[in-house]
């Protein structure tokens, strides 16, 4: 960490960015839309796409509005039926509002509504960047929210922090804004804790950094918190993406942040592409191998992981599958593995030339090719 602030995600430090919004800031403890704040935020984007930079929005809130004009309680929380049902009557008044608000300032508004699968699956995620890409051509301002109607158990981001990182893959973004009731990652709770200090720089996360956060949403309108933060931080870095967590509750907190505002600024070591970048933001893991110190030290330096350096295999997977990459300190990259969980667990240990002899067959050159590897 230093005490220096990296530049803000600016038009001209960052041409394209993905702006995430969550449902404490856009919505009121009526339950109904801030208009006037989201009037400011359109305003914020009008004057960012004048200065040359395309904005993509994340924006949550379709829960709390259905759950409003339907009159549930516990904010449409209370099952995962009332969920899907606000969603559904939500999702509708969100659009309208993003739309209303953006033609008022001279844009226009397009609703994507996504689950996980949509950008796991490789195939997929590649139409959804093409989708992204010509409506950004056309001018358009993307707005985008889980799709909570269908989004169930395995199949949910979860939260839209980590949405709004997965669309900066998607979208090639040189920077991700997670706009937040606070104004960055502290080193305590600043609620309760008077010596709580704001951190401006964050370029890496290390477990000190993963121990300031806390789970959970503080509004309880939303589903996120700071450790969803820090997992959005790491795919965006592990893409070569800056992320920024930043003040929201304020008027123009795009131009706020802009202009200097203090914030936490997450930013990455180097940059992923194709489908590497697929890899860093993958979510849905098969399973797991447990690297030696040699390995996990090969690997970081970005050589193929050989059998000869794994020590365990965890998980019921098929040759393809992405599986996480553990090394003693924890997991170090993931990627796809060259065979299946049963045949991973036959060869883990065996030197190549000693592998023909177990499997039946030539054995492969990797367990998990560098080619198909990628370090977080």
């Amino acid at each position: 960490m230093t005490a220096v602030r990296p530049l803000a995600l600016t038009p001209e430090t960052c041409p394209r960015l993905v702006v995430k919004i969550g449902s404490s800031l856009l919505i009121g403890a009526d339950g109904r839309i801030r208009d006037a704040w989201l009037a400011s935020v359109a305003a914020d984007v009008a004057a960012a796409r004048a200065a040359g930079q395309q904005v993509i929005i994340v924006s949550s809130g379709s829960i709390a509005l259905g759950a409003r004009r339907l009159g549930l309680e516990k904010g449409g929380r209370a099952s995962l039926e009332d969920a899907q049902a606000a969603a559904a009557v939500g999702q509708v008044a969100l659009a309208a509002a993003w739309e209303a608000a953006l033609s008022a300032k001279g844009m226009m508004a397009a609703q994507i509504l996504l689950t996980l699968d949509d950008l796991e699956d490789r195939r997929r995620f590649l139409n959804a960047s093409a989708t992204l890409a010509r409506l950004l051509s056309l001018g358009v301002v993307p707005v985008l929210n889980e799709n909570d109607t269908v989004a169930t158990g395995e199949i949910r981001f979860g939260d839209n922090d980590r949405l709004a990182a997965r669309t900066g893959h998607a979208a090639g973004a040189d920077g991700v804004l997670l706009l937040s009731d606070v104004a960055g990652l502290y080193t305590a709770n600043p609620n309760t804790d008077a010596g709580a200090t704001l951190l401006a720089h964050v370029p890496v996360i290390t477990p000190e950094i993963e121990a300031m956060a806390t789970g959970g949403s503080g509004s309880g309108l939303g589903t996120g918190g700071m450790a969803a933060k820090l997992v959005a931080a790491r795919m965006a870095m592990a893409a070569g993406m800056r992320l920024a967590i930043a003040d929201g509750r304020g008027r123009h907190p795009l131009a706020r942040h802009q202009a200097g505002e203090a914030c936490t600024m997450f930013t990455p070591k180097k940059a992923e592409r194709g489908r590497k970048l697929w890899l860093a933001g993958r979510q849905r893991l098969a399973g797991r191998l447990l690297l030696d110190a040699g390995a996990a030290a090969a690997v970081l330096r970005g050589k193929s992981l050989l059998a000869a350096g794994v020590l365990g295999v965890e998980g019921k997977f098929s040759r393809g599958d992405v599986v996480a990459l553990v090394g003693p300190d924890g997991v170090i990259g993931r990627g796809l593995c060259g065979y299946d969980a049963d045949e991973a667990r036959m060869i883990l240990g065996l030197r190549y030339e000693d592998q023909g002899a177990v499997l039946g067959y030539a054995p492969r050159t990797a367990l998990v090719h560098a080619d198909h590897l990628v370090v977080l």
